[in-house]
């Protein structure tokens, strides 16, 4: 029994909602003594205001109620059927029950009762039952257009709908063109939209509130903010949606900031009513210009008006205040939020990598389900702190959840980060649509962890199966210049491939092309990629130093270095240490050290070990070994073995045994198997004549089991197949299958080169 017929049934039990159902009542009481037409009105007025207080239960059950009366015939109309229709409320099963009497009753004749059913079924997600009840009717009217014009999902679709519209002749209204606007997205939806704006014109719809609206967001959302303004203007009437379609497209476009912000005061100037998307719309410009100031105040006016609070608000404010950097304003902001979603709690996990875990914890507690962007930042907070154990159970926690093929990237660069390359290459494999993204995640991870010719290998088979970006050439070049057992040959290969596919001009690919050159001993072809440049960035300009610096040609490394600050390009860490090592090679001990006091007095950079270890070593070169000493005992946290080694070789250089005893003993201890401080001094005590020194270095070598590196070297070569091969060989190594005949050839050569040497004495 519905609650409408129990209260008809006990009068007695409806004191309590006499006032709450009052029009209702009245109305069936009337109708006892009213016409039909009359009767129908209050059944009409009765469901309507049911729906207007948000009951379409009870709107329902008055349909129904009537309905089993035995009054169809009499009382019920199109618009009562129409109305019940809205009733269902994405309730597919009574509103198939209401669309088969509208058949059997004869009402869709009706072309509202008609609109009315494809407006339910598109409701419910039944838009194909929509869309076949719209190529049914004889004559549809432009409600009928609206109704299935509104339902499309794809624009592109929605858009040659429209297009169907004006060629059938409909004549649109403010629906139409505002549903329309809302689909011009894209340079062909932007063009559509430019002749939808011409047709409102000449309409005389322009004056409309809701159409000026949609113009507005439609000319934001392509970037052409001025006609956006113009239109807004333009508008003699500008309600609050006018006011933030403007604000959200200005602090959306990223660069527009300060013109949002303009708008934001003139709104309060105005009077306007602000609400949340005001709020969020501007706060979106402090993340965008990391406006901390502006941040706080916009925050505090949203502590006066009761909008901090609001879950909408409060995570954009989080994430302002994320992107400011103020980590401690973002656990204030989200603890005071009345309520959380998985955008609070995502953002609270993104911003405090250090509790990320704890917080991913406590967010499953409170019922929250994470999403992809949850588990990114999770995966990345894990990865930033090296938390293995951590990172594996997330992993097993996104296999059991569904999302481990969407995140297969961030594991892939999580495990390389861990050095674990064999469970970021099952990453790889698991992901069954791989895209470039994942192909490069995979060569940077081996490039990263010094597996050069595998990150070679993975190029070569993404260069098979996918287009190749920016970024594969930046990490395999990387590989290349990193590896002398690669052959330069491949580098070549993809010099080639990157002018095929006209990446020459990034940036990106010039500069690892340029260092990759220049560690491989292609000086050269590193001037002919920078010469070539169109524009050259800091990372350039220091690759072209670190090049020149590396081939020990002190002249360019400092006529670059000085055209890099004539053209106000900062030099970072990198770049001075290159232009250190220059002096260094060329013995331009005073030049070194102005270099390396300009770092902190023009720069203000901080040298790393790395720079005091040059001016160590440039120092320890020129014989100024007490200068040396005392500059190693001002590094901060102390000298490094690199260092230390630096020193030993600067003291055999000049002969000090006695500071090298000393420096030489720091590293044994620091590196005890470590044969090059073993080596070295034996080397000073030999060359000083004190051979039972030298003896006794010996002796701890062998008591230790300290041995000596073997060197080594890599040659290239083709194979029976014709592949280039690259093959690595050390002093007495017999491992090649060829090795009898390549020392015949050894052989052979060095008589050869003791003939010609003789017979140039003759």
């Amino acid at each position: 029994m519905t609650l409408l017929s129990y209260l008809h049934c006990n009068p007695t039990k409806s004191k309590p909602f006499r006032r709450f159902c009052y029009p209702l009542i009245s109305a069936h009481k009337l109708f006892d003594g009213t016409s039909q037409k009359n009767a129908t009105t209050y059944i009409n007025h009765s469901i309507s205001e049911s729906l207007r207080r948000s009951s379409p239960s009870q709107a329902l059950a008055i349909f129904t109620k009537n309905l089993q009366l035995g009054f169809s015939g009499r009382i019920i109309n199109e618009v009562t059927l129409c109305l019940a229709l809205k009733a269902c409320r994405g309730d597919t099963k009574r509103g198939c029950q209401v669309h088969g009497f509208s058949i059997t009753s004869g009402f869709a004749s009706f072309v509202c009762v008609s609109n009315a059913v494809m407006g339910m079924y598109r409701n419910a997600g039944r838009f194909d039952n929509a869309l076949w009840i719209f190529e049914s009717l004889v004559d549809p009217d432009v409600v009928s257009w609206n109704t299935i014009l509104s339902g499309f999902d794809d624009n592109q679709v929605a858009l040659r709908f429209v297009v169907r519209m004006r060629s059938a002749g409909v004549v649109f209204d403010a629906f139409t063109y505002s549903t329309a606007l809302s689909c011009c997205v894209g340079f062909e939806g932007f063009c559509l939209g430019l002749q939808l704006h011409s047709s409102v014109v000449k309409t005389g719809l322009e004056s409309d509130v809701v159409v000026g609206n949609s113009f507005i967001t439609m000319y934001s959302r392509a970037g052409s903010f001025r006609d956006a303004k113009r239109v807004f203007d333009e508008k003699v009437v500008k309600d609050m949606i006018s006011w933030n379609s403007l604000l959200s497209g200005l602090s959306q476009g990223g660069n527009l900031g300060f013109e949002a912000v303009l708008v934001f005061r003139e709104m309060m100037r105005e009077g306007v009513e602000l609400d949340h998307v005001s709020f969020t719309s501007v706060i979106t410009t402090c993340c965008h210009e990391n406006d901390l100031k502006l941040a706080r105040q916009i925050h505090g006016l949203c502590m006066k008006r009761g909008y901090a609070t609001l879950v909408s608000v409060g995570n954009m404010l989080m994430s302002s205040y994320w992107k400011c950097g103020v980590g401690e304003d973002v656990e204030s902001v989200f603890y005071q939020m009345s309520e959380r979603n998985v955008i609070s709690w995502t953002t609270m996990i993104s911003a405090n990598i250090d509790d990320a875990v704890s917080i991913f914890h406590k967010m499953m507690l409170d019922g929250v389900y994470p999403n992809e962007v949850t588990f990114v930042g999770l995966i990345n907070a894990v990865k930033c702190n090296e938390q293995i154990k951590e990172g594996i159970k997330i992993h097993g926690t996104c296999i059991k959840n569904g999302f481990a093929s969407k995140l297969g990237n961030s594991f892939i660069t999580m495990y390389a980060k861990f050095e674990a390359l064999e469970d970021a290459k099952k990453a790889f494999d698991e992901i069954n649509i791989r895209e470039i993204i994942s192909w490069n995640a995979m060569i940077s991870g081996y490039a990263q962890n010094g597996f050069s010719l595998e990150a070679l290998k993975m190029y070569l088979s993404a260069a098979a199966e996918a287009t190749p970006n920016e970024y594969t050439f930046g990490s395999v070049l990387n590989a290349i210049a990193s590896a002398e057992n690669i052959s330069l040959r491949h580098g070549q290969r993809c010099h080639a491939h990157i002018l095929k596919l006209g990446l020459n001009s990034c940036p990106v690919v010039s500069s690892a092309l340029l260092d990759m050159y220049a560690k491989r001993g292609s000086i050269d072809e590193s001037e002919k990629v920078f010469h070539e440049m169109s524009e050259k960035n800091q990372f350039v300009w220091t690759s072209i130093i670190s090049a020149y610096s590396s081939h020990g040609d002190f002249e360019s490394v400092m006529n670059s270095f000085q055209e890099m600050v004539n053209e106000n390009i900062a030099p970072d860490l990198i770049t001075f240490l290159s232009v250190l090592t220059a002096c260094n090679r060329k013995g331009m001990v005073d030049k070194g050290y102005e270099i390396f006091n300009s770092m902190t007095k023009d720069y203000n950079l901080e040298p790393s070990h790395e720079h005091y270890s040059c001016m160590v070593d440039m120092l320890g070169r020129a014989g100024r070994l007490k200068e040396a000493e005392e500059l190693m005992n001002e590094v901060p946290g102390g000298p490094g073995v690199s260092m230390l080694q630096s020193m030993l070789g600067s003291c055999r250089l000049h002969g000090n045994s006695k500071m090298g005893e000393k420096v030489a003993e720091l590293v044994m201890e620091m590196e005890p198997e470590l044969s090059g401080s073993y080596v070295q001094m034996y080397n000073i005590y030999a060359e000083t004549g004190q051979w039972e020194k030298a003896a006794e270095v010996r002796r701890k070598m062998r008591k230790k089991d300290v041995r000596k590196e073997v060197g080594s070297s890599w040659v290239d070569f083709i194979d029976g197949e014709g592949s280039l091969t690259t093959h690595g060989f050390s002093s007495g190594d017999k491992s090649h299958s060829k090795s009898d005949e390549i020392y015949r050839m050894v052989e052979t050569l060095g008589l050869e080169m003791n003939l010609e040497e003789k017979v140039a004495r003759l």
